[in-house]
């Protein structure tokens, strides 16, 4: 498909999630080797006030900042500033707690730590508290022994990767990723961990579901393994699924613990990891199987690479895309094989699959 083609169709299924309800508003972005092929924007980015959604908007992604994250970790890695072999508890002493003396950067990357879980009673409150979040999984026990089973980190990746590169380079992550990947990129405005306060009204409002929540007795609950409680931790609080109130609050989206962007921005980030970010060894590695097997914590067949999912959903599995998605319906990821770099962003979380919209445009964008 030709690329002005491409764009074309892209918009015209944006103007019609949002036409037909489905969305309120969105962000498609298509990168390849550095050229912006689409930008495609539907719908508003605030309904109380009619602001439009535009191409420049940043929205709350949840984890697809993970992506960022562990697009940071390399970034440093190849400066030599951790590596991924190394013990957290030689960047960080207070880690080596209950027998995790020998957990490595690269169990963290390959959700094999053993620590998915935040205690039960976590807040909203406690999720933008940096320190105290640390000094919780820095003192917490494994579900596992490290290294030994797979299971997803919901909330606590954040904090241990992130806390992992404020111990090895003497800076928060934000400053990091601001310095040494969106800088470099040209999207200093439209990549953020923490988002500075004067930028917080360029934001798009999230939105909850359309329709009733979703509920589910206890019992059902209990054979969930997403929820089940280990020593007073569990992988999902109120807050592993976040809702707009959680999502728009201020003092989350300014802390390292948030993940805000704009499509344009992330699917940039793809693109300079496919063209030179870091060197195509180091990608190989990143972006190749790492770990692989049933997921603890979803009860799923997962595939890892360092930091990102090899395959992105049920329906964009191929083993050359990288990436990562977001609870309320986000995505941003590559496939190395057509050198594509695409970011999808929503500010109406998805109800039932979140995916079903990433998966709708994937299928567009890559065939």
């Amino acid at each position: 498909m030709r690329m002005t083609d491409l764009q074309k169709n892209v918009q015209a299924l944006a103007d019609e999630l949002v036409e037909t309800g489905v969305e309120r508003g969105l962000q498609v972005a298509v990168y390849r080797d550095g050229e912006l092929v689409v930008d495609a924007v539907a719908g508003v980015a605030d309904p109380a006030t009619g602001r439009p959604m535009t191409s420049g908007t940043p929205v709350y992604v949840t984890s697809t900042g993970k992506g960022m994250v562990a697009t940071v970790v390399h970034v440093l890695a190849e400066r030599g500033v951790l590596a991924y072999d190394t013990p957290i508890a030689e960047y960080w002493p207070e880690f080596a707690a209950h027998g995790k003396e020998r957990a490595t950067v690269r169990h963290a990357l390959t959700y094999q730590l053993g620590l998915p879980g935040v205690p039960v009673d976590t807040t909203a409150a406690d999720l933008v508290d940096w320190e105290k979040m640390c000094a919780t999984l820095a003192g917490a026990k494994p579900w596992w022994e490290p290294g030994t089973k797979i299971g997803y980190h919901p909330q606590s990746f954040m904090f241990i990767v992130g806390e992992v590169v404020r111990r090895a380079s003497g800076k928060t992550v934000s400053q990091v990723l601001l310095e040494e990947v969106a800088q470099p990129l040209g999207v200093a405005g439209e990549l953020f961990l923490a988002v500075p306060a004067a930028e917080l009204p360029r934001l798009a409002v999230i939105e909850d579901p359309q329709g009733p929540p979703m509920e589910m007795p206890p019992e059902m609950l209990a054979q969930i393994p997403f929820f089940r409680v280990v020593d007073g931790f569990t992988a999902a609080p109120m807050q592993a699924l976040p809702d707009a109130a959680l999502s728009n609050r201020p003092d989350l989206l300014t802390s390292d613990a948030g993940a805000t962007g704009t499509a344009r921005g992330l699917a940039r980030m793809y693109d300079g990891l496919l063209h030179g970010l870091i060197p195509a060894g180091r990608l190989a590695e990143a972006t190749s199987a790492q770990a692989a097997g049933m997921d603890e914590v979803t009860g799923r067949p997962v595939t890892w690479g360092l930091g990102y999912s090899v395959g992105l959903t049920t329906a964009l599995d191929k083993p050359s895309y990288f990436g990562m998605g977001g609870s309320g319906g986000t995505a941003a990821f590559a496939d190395k094989e057509s050198g594509l770099a695409v970011g999808i962003t929503k500010n109406r979380i998805g109800a039932g699959d979140p995916f079903e919209t990433v998966d709708r445009i994937g299928r567009l964008i890559l065939g």
